[in-house]
């Protein structure tokens, strides 16, 4: 009875994979932050080890895990040249623009440009799993996109209206709103969004169409990992880790299960730039795969540390021997440079998972092991 409960679920690749890589770390990393509270007050500041594998390992990581459905797929590069070609370019010079115009602007901008990307990534997994859900009142919709942004939002709002420890990238970044009456309203429009969410699940239990484990789990763990890193603990290192975990290992696991199944379905004939490529899609070689990302985030980090922050030398000892620019005007052009395979990852990745997009075939790829998909 259980195994035919969670084969009939609208898993992505699998229910063994989607619950280990997808929906697990958020829930994993709560239960974490919570237990790690409850045994005594965490450290106010984040280890360079715990640093290291956090921010280099896994949020700096799965920027790069992009390049393989974008970059290094010779099919995607030639269904939209444009897209791939100007993207990184015009992101660059608007990055100079905005630095120009000051640092605090820069580093703003592209804050708020994560913070979108952050959220946009859990409403799209919402969809994707409920993407077997039709037939249903347009109202019911409307229901899960409300609660999966007000899962996101609420804990947003309340971080602009109250003062925290942490910061997205530096100091200052997020506009400060000396208004916790509005976070206190947002906060009961929030609640309010649940209970009508919890209704629409009774309703649809009562109708006899089941229980969506995995959509529930999704919003499950995007509800508890943001309120718990930004609203319950004011803490940085609990910050960081729920918010990384919860977004970058399933960004990492969802370009992987895509590049399993896009080997699987072009066999010898696969659309990557290389052979070499597809041969990290099997689970043998994921240390391979994880230690590509890792080596290309440990590069750009190095060269920020190096270069401009000089923040880490225990961790990026070869890269002491640049010159510092810190305070140089070369930083109009060499900040938006380092930023730009982040920039670039933000813009892909609100265009290559559209739905309803026409012009690929990553629809069929990615669901390729649903009934009835070859």
């Amino acid at each position: 009875m259980a195994h035919s409960f969670l084969r009939a679920q609208p898993w992505i690749f699998s229910s063994r994979f989607d619950l280990g890589f997808i929906l697990a770390p958020a829930l994993v990393v709560t239960l974490a932050a919570m237990g790690w509270s409850l045994l005594g007050n965490p450290a106010d500041e984040t280890s360079p080890w715990v640093w290291l594998a956090l921010v280099v390992g896994v949020d700096v990581a799965h920027v790069y895990s992009t390049l393989f459905r974008t970059y290094l797929d010779r099919a995607e590069l030639s269904a939209r040249p444009w897209l791939y070609g100007l993207t990184p370019l015009l992101g660059w010079l608007g990055g100079c623009l905005l630095y120009w115009c000051g640092s605090l602007v820069f580093w703003r901008v592209l804050a708020y440009a994560a913070v979108f990307h952050f959220v946009r990534q859990q409403y799209g997994f919402m969809m994707i799993y409920a993407r077997r859900e039709r037939g249903l009142p347009p109202l019911f919709r409307r229901i899960d996109k409300a609660a999966i942004y007000g899962a996101t939002l609420y804990p947003l709002i309340y971080w602009h209206c109250h003062r925290r420890q942490f910061s997205w990238f530096i100091e200052g970044d997020f506009i400060r709103l000396d208004l916790p009456l509005f976070a206190t309203i947002a906060g009961l429009a929030y609640g309010a969004i649940l209970v009508a969410y919890l209704v629409k699940e009774a309703a649809l239990l009562q109708r006899g169409i089941g229980f969506n484990l995995p959509r529930n789990l999704l919003l499950a763990g995007t509800a508890a990992s943001w309120f718990i890193g930004i609203v319950l603990f004011d803490n940085d290192l609990l910050f960081t880790g729920t918010n990384i975990i919860a977004h970058g290992i399933p960004y990492i696991a969802l370009i992987w299960g895509y590049g399993r199944n896009q080997t699987r379905l072009q066999g010898r004939r696969s659309s990557f730039l290389a052979p070499w490529i597809a041969r990290l899609f099997t689970w043998r070689a994921v240390p391979f795969y994880i230690a590509i990302l890792f080596g290309l985030a440990y590069l750009e980090e190095g060269l920020w540390d190096g270069l401009v922050w000089r923040e880490h030398g225990s961790l990026f000892g070869t890269f002491s021997t640049l010159p510092w620019l810190g305070s140089s005007d070369a930083l109009i052009w060499l900040a938006p440079l380092l930023a730009m395979p982040q920039a670039t990852h933000y813009i892909l990745d609100a265009v290559i998972w559209r739905l309803h997009t026409r012009d690929t075939n990553w629809k069929q790829v990615l669901f390729a092991q649903e009934p009835g998909r070859s």
